[in-house]
């Protein structure tokens, strides 16, 4: 589950020479003897990171955050959060639920008197780090989110109340300013340079513990969490505090923002992860001169394309972002970008999975024009699509189902096909509400068709890469499948298309 935030001495001794030693020869030797070739570069001392933390902690400020509640909002009257607070609190940190109130006797607790109208009270703790010397600070955007007041405090206890610049939460990015000059600041680093296995730091407030530090190495450079970026995961210890401290290299360069932890248990599991901080940087910048950040679309929805499908499709690998849905008069509609397409580069940039264009998209001046390569029937096209701004929150919704056709003959269809599929034709209505110049709509779906997801009301636009006219010409296609092969059918449900990776049955 994802939340927006010991060995033995016995045999531990026994492996060590000393303390600057990280394995014994005898150790090494072993993993060498049954190698083909002797390893090279073995780490022979582990690091101290005193100087490094002596140097770059200064500018690591711990983040706390106050909100002027009504009477009967969130807060109590002692400062300490609500119920309602307490549950997105735990729901973002741990994907818990805060148990109800209680006692053993089955009566509820008296609920304590809510706080007076427009009194301040303490909302949140977080961590975040100096910009530049001038007073720019960034950190987690839903550190700072629906705060009316945000207090900085440095390392040595001075104590600045910040303005936010703005927050954007797709990437989870804050930037706030401060008044002051001369502040310590730190070193951006390169998050494209990374390497998986190089020593990291985190700092911050964990559990409004300030000026923190735990340190681990990178488990993995681009970890797709299902948001608008990919992450960079580590096994340094971060919690609630955490979120938006910097994640330092031995260098003393800031490579992401801490963000998140994974969990199972409901505290830290040894996956944590950082925005990297290219990206933020790119952000923040936005973030200085107006407060928002405009990125472009084009008006798809998208999914993975699947090893099964590429196969079927004659695509080499399974690459590229399958268009499930065109907005209608959107600038992929425009362009010729069709339901089923596999857009498999973004400006010559190639797509490697389905997350990497929303990415590229996004980054694309607004009102510019772009190269959208394709794959379409066996054939790879280029079509040029005019970049649109993308508005805040903005998805693809799709449409109802059409369901089963009235009108439909489902005479022309006696038994089941080889996909255990029963279709009958399109009537001229059906085709002209869903845009299209043939196909089959389904009116049953069992044998493999039915265990590969199709359903009763599907319309069925293309079998391998051949567009579907007609039930007849449909089941005469399936007739002649190998059996030993898979095949792919392109279905379309409400506004939705998708592949369907099917193998028909031996005869």
């Amino acid at each position: 589950m994802k939340n927006n935030f010991s060995a033995g001495s016995k045999t531990l001794s026994a492996l060590l020479v000393s303390a600057s030693v990280w394995m014994s020869p005898a150790v090494l030797g072993m993993a060498t003897a049954t190698a083909a070739a002797p390893v090279t570069g073995a780490v022979i001392g582990l690091p101290d990171f005193a100087d490094l933390v002596d140097r770059v902690g200064p500018a690591v400020v711990n983040i706390r955050t106050t909100e002027r509640l009504k009477l009967g909002s969130r807060g109590n009257a002692d400062g300490q959060p609500g119920e309602e607070e307490m549950q997105e609190f735990l729901r973002r940190f741990f994907g818990g639920a805060l148990p109800q109130p209680g006692n053993p006797g089955g009566k509820s607790t008296p609920r304590r008197r809510q706080a007076p109208s427009d009194e301040p009270v303490q909302r949140g703790v977080g961590s975040g780090f100096i910009l530049s010397a001038d007073g720019y600070v960034m950190t987690n955007a839903h550190v700072v989110d629906g705060a009316d007041e945000v207090f900085v405090t440095l390392t040595d206890k001075r104590e600045f109340k910040a303005k936010v610049l703005g927050a954007d939460a797709r990437t989870d990015v804050a930037v706030l300013k401060i008044e002051g000059d001369k502040l310590p600041f730190l070193i951006m680093g390169d998050s494209d340079k990374i390497r998986v296995g190089e020593w990291v730091i985190a700092i911050g407030s964990p559990f409004n513990l300030e000026n923190t530090v735990t340190a681990g190495i990178i488990s993995a450079k681009q970890r797709d969490t299902g948001d608008y970026l990919a992450l960079i995961q580590s096994d340094v210890a971060v919690n609630p505090g955490n979120s938006g401290g910097p994640l330092i290299n031995m260098r003393g360069e800031v490579i992401g923002i801490n963000s998140q932890i994974a969990t199972l248990s409901g505290g830290y599991n040894g996956i944590s992860f950082a925005v990297p901080i290219d990206e933020a940087i790119r952000v923040s910048e936005q973030l200085k001169k107006s407060g928002k950040v405009t990125r472009g679309r084009i008006g798809v929805q998208i999914g993975e394309v699947s090893k099964e499908v590429a196969e079927s499709l004659g695509l080499k690998s399974a690459q590229g972002a399958e268009v499930s849905l065109v907005e209608p008069g959107g600038p992929a509609d425009k362009a010729g970008i069709k339901a089923g397409d596999i857009i498999l580069k973004f400006n010559g940039v190639p797509v490697n999975r389905s997350s990497d264009l929303p990415r590229l998209v996004g980054g694309t001046a607004l009102a510019s024009k772009a190269t959208v390569t394709v794959w379409r029937k066996g054939q790879q096209l280029e079509l040029a699509v005019t970049v649109a701004e993308l508005e805040a929150d903005k998805t693809a919704k799709a449409g109802k189902g059409k369901g089963k056709g009235s009108g439909a003959e489902p005479e022309a269809v006696v038994k089941a096909n080889a996909l255990g599929l029963k279709v009958s034709d399109l009537t001229a209505e059906q085709k002209k509400d869903l845009g299209v110049d043939g196909g089959v709509v389904v009116d049953s779906a069992e044998g493999v068709a039915g265990r590969a997801g199709v359903l009763e009301g599907d319309v069925l636009l293309q079998l391998n890469n051949v567009e579907v006219k007609d039930a007849k010409q449909f089941n005469a296609a399936v007739a002649k499948l190998d059996a030993k092969k898979a095949s792919v059918l392109l279905v379309r449900r409400g506004d939705v298309a998708q592949f369907v990776s099917v193998r028909p049955s031996a005869k």
